[in-house]
């Protein structure tokens, strides 16, 4: 028995005696880890996405700002460095400019007439490709072809194929009696040409798309329809079509923001037109335009409105087809 106010005995051991007290120095680094744990656990996560973010901030948020700053000045890419205050100079004159509203037009134009033929086409391939075929995996891996071949390598095959006087595609309509055609002087021909670079390279990839979210619908709402009598024509257009809804929005954004973009195939596809899009600025993109007035004109300052107006425009599509795939959802 313990007296009152004396500490208590310590519980005998297993061989009889008082076992021993553990040092003060255990006790310290059972802390140490046990906090060390903690923070492992609350900062590790942190710790592994930080790359991105230090990236984004270096190469992405830090160029936005930047370009937004030299928007507002007269600044030439001769002395990037010697700003004048001007305002809202550069956009007032941008807006003013006939140049200006031409390669909107042309970047307009060049989304529709790529973008609606391309993905009309990718759902007709998915469409084939879901059903059981043979080689099919080779037909699949073959819709990528296009999509990593080089856009600099595409574009001038393509520059070929449409040459005046020695192109394929004038000695194919000439066996129909068909005059030569100058594919890359023309308003309308050269869009159309520049549109058929865009179908070739990014049809299969929507294809592939397509095709997954196809291969995710349900095979009991198939069945059901053929029970019904449904044919593969009305399956597809009351099942298949449906049920990629929110994948078709998907392609149809980033087809639209990739035409706002566009750059490569209209830079190479005329040689020595360069930014200017052409003798009469017919196939000038606002990317085009962009490149013009900052690396030909040198005028840095106006080549900064210009990327902040097509972010904008960009922010103007997202939202728009952000209520579009609202009230879908609610349908």
């Amino acid at each position: 028995m313990t007296q009152t106010g004396t500490a208590v005995d310590a519980p005998p051991s297993a061989e009889g005696g008082a076992a021993p007290k553990r040092p003060a120095t255990e006790d310290r680094r059972q802390k140490w880890r046990s906090r060390r744990y903690r923070w492992d656990a609350k900062l590790s996560p942190y710790a592994f996405i930080s790359p991105f973010f230090l990236f984004f901030a270096a190469f992405g948020l830090f160029p936005l700002l930047y370009t937004a700053w030299a928007s507002l000045h007269r600044v030439e890419l001769t002395a990037p460095t010697d700003m004048e205050w001007a305002g809202l100079h550069n956009y007032t004159r941008l807006f003013e400019d006939h140049f200006f509203w031409n390669s909107l037009w042309v970047t307009f134009t060049l989304a529709v007439l790529s973008t609606v033929p391309q993905l009309l086409m990718a759902m007709g391939l998915a469409h084939l490709l879901n059903y059981k075929m043979r080689a099919a995996s080779f037909f699949r891996v073959a819709m990528l072809a296009p999509y990593a071949t080089s856009v600099a390598a595409a574009t001038l095959v393509f520059a070929m194929l449409y040459g005046r006087d020695y192109g394929l595609i004038n000695w194919f309509f000439g066996l129909f009696g068909v005059d030569e055609i100058d594919w890359k002087s023309g308003d309308w021909t050269s869009k159309i040409a520049i549109s058929t670079i865009v179908i070739w390279r990014w049809t299969g990839y929507n294809t592939l798309i397509y095709l997954a979210a196809m291969q995710a619908v349900p095979h009991d709402l198939y069945e059901s329809a053929a029970l019904d009598g449904a044919s593969r024509w009305k399956q597809f257009r009351y099942v298949t079509i449906p049920s990629l809804r929110p994948t078709i929005l998907f392609t149809v954004v980033v087809s639209t923001i990739g035409s706002v973009q566009l750059f490569g195939e209209p830079l190479l596809f005329e040689e020595g037109a360069g930014a200017s899009g052409g003798p009469d600025h017919q196939f000038q993109t606002l990317g085009l335009y962009l490149y013009e007035q900052g690396w030909r004109n040198l005028h840095l300052g106006r080549a900064a409105a210009i990327a902040w107006v097509m972010f904008l425009i960009l922010v103007v599509i997202g939202i728009v087809f952000g209520l579009i795939s609202r009230r879908l959802r609610k349908s």
